[in-house]
């Protein structure tokens, strides 16, 4: 054997050894598998500049370092809203109108005044007979404690407790007035401390005329003149300035001089740092923010984001393992849930790119839930938002309210679409999920105090709306591409204006009117069964398509003239009557239906047995060379519960318009006849359904049909002249 004929033998034998290898269960879905993680890995970890760079404060550049890409220089515009802030406090501080009454003032003056009376009351006695000012002993009735003596320690007594100074005469007053005067002279005091402290701005500028007020009111009290003189004393020792700065407009203030100051940006191009410059801590901090300087945890990272995929992924196999068996089986299945993860991770990763806070409310997280659940399944979807919300998590680094309102709306997404009967209910389920994005970005504006996030709440309404406008758009795409065929797309072949439905109307009458008929029955029993009743509906549609090329050899389209197959023998006829399932699969290819739509028309007969012209051939048979293989369908079986409750609704459909006298109970009756004669044959083995499901499809079918059959009465006839 020559060199080249051995390399050719040695490459056969290693592409038949590579394609068994391939064709192996798991195989095609592991590498699917790997190529959405390392895809999902690559897009959160990429660094997206080509050069780094580590650098220190003080440290010299060794060459000119431009910024890739524009971004906010935060610490620059971090300095100068600060010292806004600052100036602005100052002048705040300085304007009247931004202070108000402090009422503890008022409180603080009536406890001195309280501790003043109290003290005072405790060192005044009883008068004695004959000397009304000197304290006596009550056994000697000798002097216990001069006047002098009380006055000194009440006054030191209240200046070291509350701090205020009362003069001599003020002190004696108190310590002798009666005790008429004294209750007065107390109320005085209090009632006209409490009103000044509480109705009046009360500043060092004003007070001795705020203090001037308060004699005129204690002249009120009809007091006599020294205890008059001694409370007006009284409430100017506690008469202090009572404004204090008013914590909400101060807080207005902040807020309002660093909203207008001016986000100090680095422009694309510019010079971060220049060669021989020596980096400063901002210049530094813009290295870091452009992800220009180099990072000692960077394979940490990468090792943690990878950890945090897989681990994602894994959730994601385990439930498929557990409840979509079908679609972890199928990689163009898995392919397709990966590739919407990606695209939505993708504009993800670019969003955050843009130096705004804002952008991080816009990840198309309801995008990719509202995809899967159009193309994949609705409890699958809300397992994917869930994992991709971590995701968003991880690409805006770790903020909750991003996450939150991330997992809200994709949740609401899945739960909004329900039954979906055209693309406007993408566009109203958009409109759904922006509504709930507005309030929780409320509410956690709310929660955190963050007036950003309030005054940015529309961006959750306008993420719901692209996300539906995105859905709408990448939804043809991703159907062709991967032969799916979501309940938008049945729906628009379901119309009656498609051109192989209209030609089927128009050509083929009776067909037409049959195959709705089939279609009615056919979505009411996949409903009792939970099977897809709009997928069944519209297979039934078109599962006679074949019929229009010759649409005069079907009975329904005779309309009671001459029947064709008097005329050609039997096998000639069942020949005819059995290509109209291959002839409706090239109408099929030829329209680019989808394949779920093709199965109906290959399987709606499946192998059974074209009876009427069986028995007819074998009337004729002279020499035992009729074969019931001539008489049979191609087939395959039905292969799913929806087509296998089409063959049953095209055959009953069929056979209950020959009874003559409908009733309920006759109807009945010949479905389950059909039913059973199907289920005996083996038509229906292949397909999912059970024993209790055909009883569900037979009460289905009987009531539709007891509907339509309904006996109706005999209207008399009007006499002549009526």
């Amino acid at each position: 054997m020559s060199k080249d004929n051995r390399f050719q033998a040695l490459g056969k034998v290693f592409s038949a050894k590579f394609w068994r290898f391939w064709q192996k269960t798991g195989v095609r879905q592991w590498l699917t598998a790997l190529i959405i993680f390392v895809a999902l890995v690559g897009i959160l970890v990429a660094n997206l500049m080509p050069l780094q760079y580590d650098l220190k404060v003080g440290q010299v550049s060794p060459r000119d370092i431009e910024a890739p890409r524009t971004i906010e220089n935060k610490y620059e515009t971090d300095r100068r809203r600060s010292n806004a802030v600052e100036s602005a406090l100052e002048e705040a501080r300085a304007n009247p109108d931004n202070y108000v009454i402090d009422g503890k003032a008022a409180i603080s003056a009536e406890e001195k005044l309280s501790f003043i009376f109290e003290h005072a009351s405790s060192l005044r006695v009883l008068e004695e007979p004959g000397n009304s000012n000197i304290p006596a002993d009550k056994d000697t009735k000798t002097p216990v404690v001069s006047l002098k003596q009380r006055t000194g320690e009440l006054q030191a007594t209240v200046w070291d407790e509350v701090e205020v100074d009362v003069d001599k005469q003020s002190a004696e007053v108190l310590l002798t007035a009666s005790r008429e005067d004294f209750v007065v002279m107390e109320q005085a005091a209090k009632t006209v401390a409490i009103k000044i402290l509480s109705n009046h701005r009360i500043s060092q500028e004003n007070r001795s005329e705020i203090i001037n007020r308060a004699g005129m009111q204690v002249e009120e009290y009809a007091l006599p003149e020294p205890a008059q003189n001694c409370v007006v004393e009284m409430v100017k020792n506690v008469i202090r300035p009572n404004l204090m700065l008013d914590q909400d407009k101060l807080e207005n203030v902040k807020r309002v001089a660093a909203e207008e100051v001016v986000p100090v940006m680095v422009l694309q191009g510019e010079i971060v740092v220049r060669k021989g410059d020596v980096v400063t801590r901002e210049k530094l901090q813009i290295l870091k923010d452009l992800g220009l300087q180099k990072r000692t945890a960077g394979y940490g990272r990468m090792l943690a984001v990878g950890a945090l995929i897989l681990g994602l992924m894994l959730l994601v196999g385990v439930y498929l393992w557990q409840h979509e068996r079908a679609i972890l089986q199928d990689e163009g299945l898995i392919a397709l849930l990966g590739l919407i993860v990606i695209i939505a991770a993708f504009i993800s990763k670019v969003l955050s790119l843009i130096p705004w806070a804002g952008t991080g409310y816009l990840m198309p997280t309801a995008f990719a839930a509202m995809l899967v659940t159009l193309l994949l399944d609705s409890r699958l979807a809300v397992i994917v938002t869930a994992a991709f919300s971590l995701i968003v998590g991880v690409i805006t680094d770790g903020s909750l309210s991003f996450v939150a309102v991330s997992l809200l709306g994709g949740v609401t997404a899945v739960l909004s679409l329900g039954t979906v009967t055209q693309r406007s209910d993408v566009t109203r389920v958009g409109f759904v999920v922006g509504g709930v994005n507005l309030v929780s970005m409320a509410a956690f504006a709310f929660i955190n105090e963050d007036l950003f996030l309030l005054r940015n709440a529309y961006l959750g309404l306008a993420n719901g709306i692209i996300s539906a406008i995105f859905t709408i758009g990448f939804l043809p795409y991703l159907e062709n591409l991967f032969g799916i065929t979501s309940s938008i797309k049945l729906l628009e072949l379901s119309n009656p204006n498609q051109p192989l439905l209209r030609r089927l109307l128009l050509e083929a009458p009776g067909t037409y009117h049959h195959s709705i008929m089939v279609g009615n029955l056919a979505e009411a029993a996949a409903e009792a069964v939970d099977a897809d009743g709009l997928l069944a509906r519209v297979g039934a549609a078109y599962h006679d398509i074949g019929k229009v090329k010759r649409p005069y050899f079907f009975i329904e389209n005779q309309l009671g003239g001459d029947n064709p197959h008097d005329r050609i023998s039997p096998s000639l006829s069942t020949l005819i009557i059995v290509s109209h399932v291959k002839e409706g699969v090239e109408l099929a290819k030829q329209h680019k239906l989808p394949a779920v739509l093709t199965d109906f028309i290959k399987q709606h007969h499946g192998s059974d047995l074209v009876q009427f012209f069986y028995r007819k051939a074998l009337e004729d048979d002279k020499d035992g060379s009729v074969k019931e293989i001539d008489f049979r369908y191609p087939g395959p079986k039905p292969q799913s519960k929806e087509t296998a409750i089409v063959m049953l609704a095209d055959a009953v459909e069929a056979a209950v318009r020959t009874l003559s006298k409908p009733t309920p109970g006759r109807i009945e009756g010949l479905i389950r006849k059909i039913i059973k004669a199907r289920l005996n044959s083996g038509q229906l083995d292949e397909s999912d359904l059970t024993l209790r499901d055909l009883d569900k499809v037979a009460e289905a079918f009987a009531q539709v049909l007891s509907g339509i059959y309904h006996s109706r009465i005999e209207y008399p006839e009007l006499p002549p002249g009526h």
